[in-house]
């Protein structure tokens, strides 16, 4: 009998100590990514994923920890639709328990994200979306953003374009993204004149209407003449506009900021073109872009592009502020942690503004250079415009 009751003893000891040793085990850190896999931008989604997973890793050392908890990654596909993103970021909070969220692709789906991140009380980091009112008029507390915002290419385009003598009719896509972009290009160019602004659908492919209004608008003014694009997606307009010789027949220069490498291919077809860009592989000059690139071109045999840069940018934010409260996950903490936050990036060091947590950032003016080695148009750097030098507006009303 004692036997047996010391077996039994024995056997609940150890079933003790099996849950204790269970209970100690390290804690995930449950992370949302909500990005358009599928869609018309699934390129830029795609990008920032591959870009994500690459920064958790460099940050981390390779261990894909902090503090101990392993770094769990959620991906949800929201295929570029409001609604879908919306109850995406939703069930990523409440039933896969994520901790935070990073996301998304197209502006209007992280708006639409945007009370969802309220709702919960749970810190969302928008990454590569735009608009400028995702941290201004929509913005709340929850909100950080890695990616630029369209002040601050606007900001950054103006320091090439804007200059006394100069009409500029703008080019864009009809809806927040381009909507964003133009207001707040019109809000910092203080030189130059805009004479029209031309919104047509976002899957416009026919660029042919557009353009003859644009060289109506035009042709007879006097002083340079420019026509600046504010595009996103597979199909842009860059092509039409260099069959129609735009500057050759009227004198009409073309200008626009970055964009993916596929895109830049018809960048080739404009060589001189200036404008400014949030990124290209070959301008910023800092070790977290070394390696980047290197581990970049061992994975894929190719550059990062635009997108990838993003998603490395948000991994850095994300893994710097875990860092700093000691891997607890409390939004609360989390949200101290990151505001006023500098955490390094491949565009150097980033630092979240404390009044709309926008990362502030620097932004690139550049001249397109041909280069038969590449099958895009060149960025070659003018400048680094830094984060002193943009006036960038806090439009949130904290």
């Amino acid at each position: 009998m004692n036997r047996r009751r010391l077996a039994r003893l024995s056997a609940v000891a150890a079933l003790a100590l099996c849950a204790t040793a269970s209970f100690a085990q390290p804690k995930e850190i449950r992370i949302a990514h909500v990005y358009g896999k599928t869609g018309a931008l699934e390129a830029y989604g795609k990008q920032t994923q591959t870009g994500f997973m690459m920064g958790l890793d460099y940050a981390t050392g390779g261990s894909m920890a902090v503090n101990g908890k392993k770094l769990v990654v959620i991906e949800k596909d929201d295929q570029g639709k409001p609604d879908l993103g919306k109850s995406l970021l939703a069930t990523a909070y409440a039933d896969d328990k994520a901790d935070l969220a990073v996301g998304t692709t197209g502006s209007g789906v992280a708006l639409a994200m945007l009370p969802v991140a309220e709702e919960y009380k749970k810190v969302l980091i928008v990454e590569p979306a735009v608009a400028a009112s995702i941290t201004g008029d929509k913005w709340n507390k929850y909100i950080f953003r890695t990616g630029r915002n369209s002040s601050q290419d606007a900001i950054s385009n103006a320091v090439a374009l804007d200059k006394d003598g100069t009409t500029i009719v703008t080019l864009a896509q009809d809806w927040a993204f381009g909507r964003d972009g133009v207001k707040a290009f019109k809000d910092a160019v203080k030189k130059a004149k805009i004479g029209h602004e031309e919104y047509l659908p976002p899957t416009t492919t026919d660029f042919t209407a557009g353009i003859q209004r644009i060289v109506d608008q035009l042709k007879d003014k006097p002083g340079r003449k420019v026509v600046w694009v504010v595009w996103a997606g597979a199909t842009t307009p860059f092509n039409a506009l260099a069959d129609a010789d735009l500057q050759k027949r009227f004198g009409i220069e073309v200008a626009t900021g970055g964009n993916i490498l596929p895109a830049m291919t018809a960048y080739k077809r404009f060589p001189g073109m200036e404008g400014a860009t949030y990124y290209y592989f070959g301008l910023p000059k800092n070790p977290v872009n070394e390696a980047l690139v290197a581990a970049h071109y061992k994975a894929f045999k190719a550059p990062p592009d635009f997108f990838t840069a993003g998603g490395f940018s948000a991994a850095m934010a994300v893994v710097t502020a875990l860092k700093k409260t000691g891997g607890e996950t409390n939004t609360n903490k989390l949200i101290t942690a990151m505001e006023g936050m500098s955490f390094d990036t491949p565009k150097g060091t980033m630092t979240f503004r404390k009044e709309d947590h926008q990362a502030m950032q620097s932004m690139y003016h550049f001249r397109i250079k041909q280069d038969p080695a590449f099958a895009w148009g060149v960025p070659e750097l003018v400048r680094e415009i830094k984060p002193e030098e943009m006036a960038v507006p806090v439009r949130n009303k904290r």
